[in-house]
């Protein structure tokens, strides 16, 4: 009895495991792998000199962690005017990863 629920409890977390389940939000999704850039918002800003990155990640679709959120982009960046805000999403099997990239001066 014991070694048929050890049986189904492996069979169920390879399942779980292989099924891609730590997707994040992207235009292009890949079942095992992704790696996509793609654009959100732009202003009227002037031109941008500097660049600021916030990510979140998340394993399995089960534990998620991180601040991705275009404040923390901004402080990450020393932007106070923000010209565009742009996202990247990396999925690779069970760990995915969302960040917000947000340019201005």
């Amino acid at each position: 009895m014991k070694d048929s629920l050890k049986a189904v409890l492996a069979i169920v977390l390879v399942s779980f495991a292989l099924s891609g389940c730590a997707t994040v939000a992207t235009p292009a999704l890949g079942w095992i792998y992704a790696d996509v850039k793609y654009g959100d918002t732009a202003t009227t800003a002037s031109a941008a000199t500097k660049t600021g990155t916030a990510c979140a990640q998340s394993f399995l679709g089960l534990v998620s962690m991180g601040d991705a959120s275009i404040a923390a982009a901004k402080a990450a960046g020393g932007i106070t005017t923000v010209s565009s805000v742009d996202h990247t999403a990396r999925h690779i099997v069970v760990w995915g990863e969302w960040c917000t990239v947000v340019k201005g001066n």
